[in-house]
C-alpha cells in the first residue's frame, strides 16, 4: 500500500487555551466540517476527548452514498498534540496528528494526515483523479471556516 501525506499548517489568532478547548471537543468537528459531506457523529455520547476514545460518524463520500467511519484517539498531549487514528472507514490506513503550538501571533496549528487507499496498486487512480484533491478541498474549507470564527494571520511553513 502507498502512504499518501497531506500537510496543512495554519496560524490562528488565538490564545492556546481557546484552541485546545475547541479543538480538542469531538462536537466541535462539525463545525469545521463542509456542508457537502454531511458529517455527522454517530457515537452514543461523546464526552471530553482521551486516549484510547473511540468515534463514530458518518460521512457522505458522493451523492447518496453515505459510510460509517470509526476512529481511535491514539495519543493525547494536552495543549500540545492528539492523533487520531481511524479503525474502520473509507480509508486503508487514516494517522491524522494535530498539533498545536504557541507564537507571537497566537497558535500555530499543523495537521499531518498520513493515509493510504484501498486497491493495491490500482488505489493510485482514484487517488489521482479524485481522493487528493477532495482531501485538499476539504482541509481548504476547514481553513476558511477556522478564519471565519477566529479570524486569519500568515504563517510560514
Amino acid at each position: 500500500m502507498k502512504l499518501y501525506q497531506l500537510k496543512q499548517v495554519q496560524l490562528l489568532p488565538i490564545r492556546m487555551g481557546e484552541a485546545w478547548e475547541f479543538f480538542s471537543s469531538p462536537h466541535n468537528l462539525d463545525a469545521i466540517t463542509p456542508d457537502d459531506l454531511g458529517f455527522k457523529i454517530t457515537s452514543p455520547e461523546v464526552g471530553p476527548m482521551h486516549e484510547g476514545q473511540i468515534i463514530t460518524y458518518q460521512v457522505k463520500i458522493a451523492p447518496l452514498i453515505w459510510v460509517n467511519w470509526v476512529t481511535e484517539i491514539k495519543a493525547l498531549e494536552e495543549r500540545v498534540a492528539f492523533v487520531d487514528e481511524q479503525r474502520f472507514g473509507p480509508y486503508a490506513f487514516w494517522h491524522h496528528r494535530h498539533h498545536f503550538e504557541e507564537v507571537k501571533q497566537g497558535v500555530k496549528m499543523t495537521d499531518l494526515v498520513n493515509y493510504g487507499l484501498p486497491g493495491g496498486p490500482l488505489a493510485c487512480i482514484p487517488h489521482a483523479l479524485f481522493v487528493r484533491r477532495k482531501l485538499e478541498w476539504i482541509f481548504g474549507e476547514r481553513r476558511k471556516l477556522l478564519e471565519k470564527r477566529f479570524g486569519s494571520s500568515s504563517v510560514s511553513k
